[in-house]
């Protein structure tokens, strides 16, 4: 074979790019061994839109942080998600400060509402698949030590609705409706099928391997 005709070098496999600050989506996906090879927050506006609704609010965000990112890397899968608390037509905030996540606390004490999960993905070559996920949680109604002890710890700081389910949260959740990772921040078992769609190798879990 002369030098004009050397094989081409392998190909790396596209890698996976989670356009998330949130560490719970992190580790959620290393959970199920799904191990993002780059993690790049989008940096986007997060404001909601005036009339938005939540669950346009959820999947616009995640469809806007996944082409924000992907745009910087077009030979990669781009994975974006945005969670969404709803209490009837209203979108809660991020608590980051204890007013607000006292506000949150005081209108889902004693209430069904609605955690909304938009999750996007752009596979190489920027085709996009996003999916909906919405939970359905029921709080207990909240005595006033409860809401003051949950308060002091600090555990909502950052926090859609201003409460973690994966924390002491979860003694306020009398019951839970739909995908319990989802209320944590990502849906893995939407997630996982939309990656192998898009033809992302996910391992199967222990046990179904052939």
């Amino acid at each position: 074979m002369g030098p004009d005709h050397r094989p081409d070098p392998p190909q790396r496999p596209p890698v996976l790019v989670l356009a998330s600050a949130s560490p719970r989506r992190l580790e959620l996906l290393r959970q199920v061994g799904i191990a993002p090879a780059v993690v790049e927050p989008a940096e986007i506006d997060e404001h909601p839109r005036r009339g938005e609704l939540p669950p346009a609010l959820a999947g616009r965000l995640a469809a806007e942080k996944a082409r924000a990112v992907a745009a910087r890397h077009p030979d990669a899968f781009v994975l974006a998600a945005d969670t969404v608390v709803a209490c009837g037509r209203r979108a809660l905030p991020k608590a980051e400060d204890r007013a607000t996540a006292a506000r949150c606390l005081d209108l889902l004490s004693g209430r069904r509402h609605r955690v909304l999960g938009g999750v996007a993905l752009i596979a190489p070559g920027g085709r996009m698949v996003e999916r909906m996920v919405t939970t359905a949680v029921a709080f207990k109604k909240l005595s006033e030590a409860e809401r003051q002890a949950y308060l002091a710890g600090g555990e909502w700081q950052g926090k859609a609705g201003g409460y973690a389910i994966q924390g002491r949260a979860a003694l306020f959740v009398r019951q839970i409706t739909g995908s319990y990772s989802n209320v944590v921040g990502l849906p893995l078992f939407e997630t996982a099928q939309m990656l192998r769609g898009l033809g992302y190798a996910v391992e199967p879990p222990v046990g179904e391997r052939r």
